[in-house]
C-alpha cells in the first residue's frame, strides 16, 4: 500500500514538473487578433469603438452581465476616454483608457484587469479602406507571465479570445452596415 501511494506521488510530482516546463517554453509575449470586411466607410465605424458608451451595441463581454457596473470618465470618446466595468464572474472588473486615437484608422487601449486575473495589455482596432469596404481588424497583446504561461498549456488563448473577436467583429459589422 505504501509503495503505491509513493509510486503515484512521484507519478503526480513528475507530471506536475513536466507541465511546468512545458510552460517555460511559452512565448513571454502574446498577441490575438481577428479582422472582419465591413461594407462601410472607416468613418461610420470608428464612432462606434471610440466611444466607449456605444460598446453595449455590439462587444460580447456587456451583454454577459446584465447588473454589471460600468463606469466612464476622461473625454466622452478617442483619445483620454476611460471606461472601468465590475462584474460577475463571466465578465471580472478592470479598466480600458484610449491611448491612441487616429480618427478612422487607428485606436490604441489600454486594458488593465483586475479580476478574475491580474493583467495588463494592449488592445488595437485598425480601419483600413479596401474598395467599397474597410477591413476592421481587433487585436490584443500583451506579456505572458509565468501562471499565462501554465494556461496556455491546458488552454488555447488564442481560440477562446479570437472567439469573442470574431462575434463582437460581427456584431460591429450589422451595426455599421445598417447605418
Amino acid at each position: 500500500m505504501l509503495k503505491a501511494v509513493a509510486v503515484i506521488a512521484i507519478v503526480f510530482a513528475v507530471g506536475i514538473a513536466g507541465v511546468l516546463a512545458f510552460a517555460l517554453t511559452k512565448p513571454d509575449t502574446f498577441r490575438v487578433e481577428r479582422s472582419l470586411a465591413v461594407k462601410a466607410p472607416p468613418g461610420a465605424i470608428y464612432p462606434q469603438v471610440a466611444d466607449f458608451r456605444r460598446w453595449t451595441a455590439w462587444s460580447p463581454y456587456e451583454g454577459r452581465d446584465p447588473a454589471m457596473k460600468r463606469t466612464f470618465g476622461g473625454t466622452a470618446e478617442g483619445k483620454g476616454a476611460t471606461y472601468a466595468w465590475d462584474g460577475n464572474n463571466n465578465v471580472g472588473a478592470g479598466r480600458m483608457e484610449i491611448l491612441e486615437a487616429n480618427a478612422a484608422s487607428k485606436l490604441r487601449i489600454k486594458l488593465d484587469f483586475e479580476r478574475p486575473f491580474e493583467g495588463h495589455n494592449t488592445a488595437e482596432f485598425t480601419f483600413a479602406p479596401q474598395g467599397d469596404a474597410t477591413l476592421v481588424t481587433w487585436g490584443m497583446s500583451g506579456p505572458a507571465p509565468f501562471l499565462s504561461k501554465v494556461m496556455q498549456v491546458f488552454i488555447n488563448m488564442d481560440d477562446m479570445i479570437g472567439k469573442d473577436f470574431e462575434a463582437g467583429l460581427a456584431s460591429l459589422k450589422k451595426l455599421a452596415e445598417k447605418q
